[in-house]
Formats: structure tokens, sequence, C-alpha cells
């Protein structure tokens, strides 16, 4: 009797991990303050993904987030400066991907980051986003940073804060 009230104890601490690994869509929306001045005393470093695997094409999937993103407009003092939607495996083990939007340069796209991802009971995330800025010869002249950490509940849109940088996101099992 004592073994089952223990297998049972046992069962019911794993339950929640095994029921959480699967498979999610992601979406984000990363943005600015358009009326604050950009701050560029920091440029990204080269090894700015740290050996994140860039999102594969075929994960994307549709935008759902567009009434929000359209609340961000340049007249209410917003500007989008990264909207993705995906699906990603997720476990309790971190899952990080690289993100990037614009044309390269040097090695260094306008808007850069990294996503990590972690399922248990909540869901763990781990942003690093760079903003950056270009010289008239095309070089990296500085960039803005947006790294944040947060405990999300799947299905909900969260809001991280970061000075005059915001990012939305929501993680919805599939």
């Amino acid at each position: 009797m004592r073994a089952l009230r223990h297998l049972t104890l046992l069962l019911t601490l794993l339950t929640p991990m095994a029921l959480a690994d699967g498979l999610y869509q992601v979406e984000l929306i990363l943005f600015r303050q358009a009326a604050e001045p950009i701050s560029a005393g920091q440029v990204a470093p080269d090894d700015w993904a740290g050996g994140a695997p860039a999102l594969a094409a075929e994960s994307l999937r549709g935008i759902s987030l567009d009434s929000e993103a359209a609340r961000l407009t340049p007249d209410k003092g917003y500007q989008v400066l990264l909207h993705k939607a995906w699906q990603q495996n997720l476990s309790a083990t971190p899952s990080k991907v690289a993100l990037s939007e614009g044309t390269s340069q040097f090695g260094h796209a306008p808007i850069e980051g990294t996503l990590s991802l972690q399922q248990a009971r909540f869901v763990d995330v781990q942003a690093d986003f760079w903003i950056n800025q270009f010289s008239a010869d095309g070089l990296l002249s500085g960039s803005e940073r947006l790294k944040q950490s947060n405990r999300l509940k799947t299905g909900e849109l969260t809001f991280l804060d970061h000075g005059h940088l915001g990012l939305l996101i929501k993680v919805s099992p599939l």
C-alpha cells in the first residue's frame, strides 16, 4: 500500500512535465516608443545568436495578433520592429531560436536576437534582442538592447517592458 502511495505521488509530480512536452505556436511583437531617441551606447556582439539555430522558414506560421500590432502605430507613439509567429517544440529543456529582420550588413541585421523557451508548469522565456543602427558605409555604429526574462502562462498575451522597448509574446499549445 505504501509503495502504491509513493507511485501515485511520483506520477502526480511527473505528469505536468510529461504533458508539457509538445508543439506550441509562439508569436511575438517587438516594438519601441517612437518618440524616444535611439540610445546607441553599445554595439551588438558578432556572436549575438550565441550558437542558437536560426528560425527555420518551414516553422513560420500566420500571425494572429494583428489587432494588437495595429494599435502600435507612430501616431500613438510606437513603432513595430518585428512581428513573427512560428511553431516550436517546448519541453523542460530550454529551446532557443535566433530571429532577425531586415537585410544583413557585415553579419548584422537591423533587428536580431534570441528567444529561449522552456516549458514545465509555466513557460519560462528569455528574450535578448538587439536593434542595430548602421553608418552610411554599412558598418554597425550602435545598438539598443532588450534583455528580459519572465514566466508566462500558455495562451495568455504577456507584455515585457524594457524602458522604451517592449515585447508582446503569446505561447499557445497546438
